[in-house]
């Protein structure tokens, strides 16, 4: 048996010597040391033996099993490195290859022109406020004094969701939701989305964009309401833009007006983008009608106010020379960006 130990430590060594895997090592030591392996059957085998046998033989399986797990560890150990080495030259980077070319993304014209408009109006003290765009008939219509037989309130202009409940045609829902949770002074903007049942087409679009502005105070006068878009027409499109206010009609505002700057292209001389007129209808505006006043409690003895209302899409039109709406909703990176 000793010999038998000399011969399995000797073609152990061999088989080990000539491994070039780690799991070649692993099938030396399954075939010498496992459960049906050669060491592990001679000390099965020591059961036949005297004690004084036993002993010796013992010591010297024990120190062949010892030589053998060092050499297997030794063995795995220089595989692994060797394995290691040969990844990181067949992963190394060439630092001189030029890197991969990640592109930013850039804003929407329509989230560029938002923000501008928002930024202007809290330089002057406005506060923003948001609310939901699926609103109810009352806010979006009976609160903002527009009759059970106003035209806007027909199915060929509304999305209805159910008797009671639609998509807002307008963010001036939000000055009732303003006027019933805050008292005066109250002045608030309001950006969001809108929706109408209109047919798509270079002008028109079922979804768009406003900016609804609401100022309740005392003392307030339709020279307030002038003076301050105005000063937003100045800021938004040049110092040296002029406005003209229009008489018009809205059920929510009395006297009620719609606003017009001059060519920001021409300056008011005349051109293709404002028809030879000189002049580009803006937004609607107008003094807070007491009827809606009066749908928050307010005190319309002592309290009057202006609102107004622009469409982000046609700002944007306007300031970035764009000719069709619906170039806003095709999500071509062409188109976006150019506004980078």
């Amino acid at each position: 048996m000793q010999a038998q130990l000399q011969a399995i430590l000797e073609e152990s060594k061999k088989a080990l010597e000539a491994a070039t895997t780690v799991a070649e090592t692993e099938e030396t030591r399954i075939k010498v040391l496992g459960k049906k392996g050669s060491l592990t059957g001679i000390l099965k085998s020591m059961g036949q033996l005297s004690p004084e046998e036993r002993k010796e033989l013992g010591q010297a399986a024990n120190q062949v099993r010892a030589e053998i797990e060092a050499l297997l560890a030794e063995t795995v150990n220089h595989l692994k490195e060797k394995e290691k080495e040969a990844r990181f030259a067949a992963e190394a980077i060439d630092v001189t290859e030029p890197g991969k070319e990640y592109k930013l993304g850039v804003k929407h014209p329509l989230t560029i022109t938002m923000e501008e408009v928002s930024k202007v109006f809290k330089s002057m003290g406005f506060s923003l406020t948001e609310g939901p765009e699926v609103e109810t008939v009352f806010n979006n219509f009976d609160a903002l004094n527009a009759g059970p037989y106003h035209p806007s309130r027909d199915m060929t202009d509304t999305f209805y969701i159910n008797e009671d409940v639609i998509l807002r045609t307008q963010t001036s829902p939000v000055q009732v939701r303003t006027l019933l949770r805050q008292q005066p002074p109250i002045r608030v903007f309001a950006p969001g989305r809108v929706f109408r049942c209109d047919t798509p087409d270079a002008t028109h679009s079922p979804m768009f964009h406003q900016v609804e502005g609401l100022v309740v105070d005392e003392g307030i006068t339709m020279a307030d309401l002038k003076g301050v878009l105005d000063s937003f027409a100045k800021q938004m499109f040049g110092s040296e833009t002029r406005t003209k206010f229009r008489p018009h009609h809205f059920p929510f505002t009395e006297p009620s007006a719609e606003m017009d700057v001059s060519c920001f292209k021409c300056g008011g001389k005349g051109c293709r983008v404002c028809k030879g007129s000189g002049w580009i209808e803006i937004l609607g505006c107008g003094m807070v009608h007491p009827n809606v006043l009066k749908v928050g409690g307010i005190d319309t003895e002592k309290y009057t106010g202006f609102a107004f209302g622009l469409g982000v899409e046609r700002v944007a039109m306007l300031k970035y020379g764009i000719d069709d709406i619906r170039l806003f909703y095709e999500n071509d990176m062409r188109f976006i960006e150019q506004f980078k």
